[in-house]
């Protein structure tokens, strides 16, 4: 096999080998967007800058290995839709291992892997010959896996584990960003808002926590919530995303003036399902996001909560860095803010 070098990686991008080398010496000039991809590629091709410079830099002593294993199905991941935010966690837990000499290895686990033993489990090579240090985790993954991972490796999550208090989390701060999705459509005048969201294979702990902030902070504010508002979620939930989309539709015609969505991937789906019943956004009903993800097909900018993933990723990569050299150390839950992103999806109520 060729040794990786940065032409290698300057090929790949079909940028100039003055810019990759720019990125490792975090040159002023170089974009953020340019510098994730560089340090992304380099930790998927093996590549570390500073353990290439020289000679001497060979011989110093090694830094952790980091697994990054990331729960999803392939062709989810890859959509062209917009770009994933595993990818963008990835760029910030890729930038942070170029800067400080780490090596990464990175591997899609489909969501149904439940048991370490399994053929999908067992067949990673990171985790068979025990390269890797620590574990980063993007994604929910089922319980039992998480459970079986965290008795053998120092393990970071990079969003919430449904009931694995125990091990490290870096986050964004749902109950903040539901607050001001909402204080947001509260200011246009939305008196009746609706909660949307759907089931997925893994408890998504994150649909939890912000349906949960929903609820708090509709109390916070005195506004009675219609139970039937209330989609995709104990005990109002449907089979498939047409089956929900239809009751959204139902709702909106008994009096919803506005929907919060758990992510922005149900928003989009929400808004398509309204146009095919002849409902439009934010005309007849104005609907919110969350995450932050740019859909390149649509063209109507989605209202919704930019979250910060670089930056979660970088700092969970730093937290399971701490967590590798100080084991016994006290276990830490860190959330991140995010900011409201005013698309053209939410207006005043007719």
């Amino acid at each position: 096999m060729p040794d990786i070098n940065q032409q290698t990686i300057a090929d790949r991008l079909g940028i100039s080998r003055a810019t990759v080398s720019r990125c490792f010496t975090n040159h002023a000039g170089i974009s953020a967007v340019t510098r994730a991809k560089v340090f992304q590629l380099a930790a998927e091709l093996g590549y570390t800058h500073l353990e290439n410079r020289s000679p001497a830099a060979k011989k110093a002593k090694a830094r952790p290995a980091f697994s990054v294993l990331i729960c999803t199905d392939t062709e989810e991941y890859f959509r062209g839709e917009y770009q994933s935010p595993g990818e963008q966690i990835l760029a910030g837990v890729s930038e942070y291992a170029q800067n400080n000499e780490i090596t990464l290895s990175v591997d899609l686990i489909p969501p149904e892997t439940t048991d370490l033993s399994g053929p999908v489990m067992a067949g990673l090579e990171c985790l068979r010959k025990r390269k890797n240090r620590g574990i980063l985790l993007i994604y929910p993954f089922a319980r039992k896996l998480v459970e079986q991972l965290s008795l053998r490796y120092p393990l970071v999550s990079l969003v919430e584990q449904q009931g694995e208090e125990s091990i490290d989390c870096v986050d964004v701060d749902h109950y903040a960003g539901i607050s001001t999705i909402i204080d947001h459509l509260l200011a246009l005048g939305h008196k009746r808002i609706g909660f949307y969201t759907r089931e997925y294979p893994n408890k998504a702990s994150w649909s939890f926590r912000r349906y949960s902030a929903f609820i708090e902070k509709m109390a916070r504010k005195k506004i009675r919530i219609h139970d039937r508002d209330l989609l995709g979620i104990f005990p109002r939930a449907f089979k498939s995303v047409e089956e929900s989309i239809t009751e959204a539709v139902e709702r909106t015609k008994n009096g919803v003036t506005a929907w919060v969505c758990a992510a922005d991937h149900q928003a989009y789906d929400l808004i398509d399902g309204f146009k095919a019943h002849g409902l439009e956004v934010p005309d007849d009903v104005s609907v919110t996001g969350y995450d932050g993800i740019l859909n390149r097909k649509k063209s109507k900018p989605l209202t919704t909560l930019e979250i910060p993933f670089r930056s979660i990723g970088m700092t969970g990569a730093e937290r399971l860095d701490t967590r590798i050299r100080k084991p016994f150390g006290d276990r830490h839950h860190v959330s991140i803010s995010g900011k409201l992103i005013k698309g053209k999806t939410t207006a005043a109520p007719r």
